[in-house]
């Protein structure tokens, strides 16, 4: 029977994983609030551009990955047939107004702390409590009872792309991912980068950077951390994910989780995962960046108006990331790499949530 893997080397793995996506999300001013902000109040795609470029590289590397049997995107929360349609779009409206409201999303807070921004640790805290709220408490039997009957059972062996094609293509499951792939990645990578005035070091490093640290997020829960055959269960595991799948970059579930390890340490069953790992990375990456860049500096409320917003905001956020399935890193990157439906769903509602949230916010200026 083959040894189980070293937990603590794929925790080290993950943090430095974590730790490269927030160096680069620090550097590069990378945020999918700041993109949709500078399209709907400027008229800048630079920032838009990097997160398009980011979910080209994205699927493009996932799918590699997948072709050279490293990983099989079944084994995610976000392939399945069930297609929770009502979580997607109203998790995704809520977080995408949320994120407006606290000043950036999940991934965004952690950068923002990293900085010294101490909003973004309130912003964490309320987020991670709610979320975790949830996932097990209150709020997830309202969840559970209500958005989530709102689903449409899809028929295939998942609501992926390539296994939609299957029931309409006669082709073998790797020409129809190459096929797949290809055509949704070649469009995101090609419109930025056409762009002369996008292809700058700092958006080139964005829109790369990220998207490599989602496909080199599969390749460490889904590769280095997979057991084929567990030796207490004698079941295919995937070690260190709070899903007992492979995961890749999220920011709404890990931040509970770290809460939930924090306040329950001495309980044995709790653990460090990956997902808690690589937050805490993206906090020391984006400090590292910030620090030697002379760019760190603490920051406050401004007014009790500023800190009622970004309360709303995180709790939104939370309630809306778990319902959604994910955040603007966990589905609109990580979730759509893998070609799903319920992630092009959830992205979608996500820029629209935002959209709305922004031009409220330009109305109530404007008045004033």
């Amino acid at each position: 029977m083959e040894a189980l893997p070293s937990l603590p080397p794929l925790l080290w793995l993950a943090f430095a994983l974590g730790g490269l996506f927030g160096a680069v999300a620090q550097r590069t001013h990378f945020c999918t609030l700041g993109a949709v902000s500078d399209v709907v109040n400027m008229g800048d795609w630079n920032r838009m551009g990097m997160w398009l470029l980011a979910m080209g590289v994205a699927i493009l590397g996932t799918a590699g990955l997948q072709l050279a049997g490293l990983i099989d995107t079944a084994n995610t929360i976000y392939t399945a047939p069930r297609l929770l349609w009502g979580s997607h779009l109203v998790g995704g409206l809520l977080f995408g107004i949320g994120m407006v409201l606290a000043s950036g999303c999940g991934a965004k807070t952690l950068v923002r702390l990293g900085g010294g921004n101490l909003k973004s640790l309130v912003v964490f805290l309320v987020m991670g409590l709610t979320a975790l709220a949830t996932l097990k408490g209150l709020p997830a039997l309202w969840r559970a009872n209500g958005l989530d009957l709102l689903a449409l059972e899809l028929p295939g062996a998942g609501q992926d792309l390539p296994r939609l094609l299957a029931g309409v293509i006669d082709q073998p499951p790797t020409i129809l991912l190459a096929l797949a792939a290809g055509t949704v990645a070649g469009p995101l990578v090609a419109a930025p980068l056409l762009r002369a005035d996008f292809r700058t070091s700092d958006n080139l490093l964005g829109g790369l950077g990220i998207g490599l640290t989602v496909v080199l997020g599969w390749w460490l829960s889904g590769h280095l951390a997979f057991v084929p055959e567990h030796p207490d269960t004698l079941q295919p595991a995937f070690l260190g994910t709070n899903s007992g799948r492979m995961e890749s970059l999220t920011f709404v579930a890990p931040p509970a989780y770290a809460l939930e390890l924090f306040t329950t340490w001495s309980d044995t069953s709790r653990r460090l995962t990956l997902g808690i790992a690589t937050a805490l990375g993206v906090v020391a990456g984006a400090a590292a960046v910030a620090l030697a860049s002379r760019s760190f500096r603490w920051e406050g409320f401004r007014d009790a108006e500023d800190t009622a917003s970004h309360l709303i905001g995180a709790a939104l956020m939370g309630f809306g990331g778990v319902c959604a399935v994910g955040c603007t890193i966990g589905q609109g990157l990580s979730g759509l790499s893998t070609l799903a439906l319920g992630s092009v769903i959830t992205t979608l509602a996500i820029i629209a949530g935002a959209w709305l949230a922004l031009k409220v916010q330009y109305w109530r200026l404007m008045r004033g």
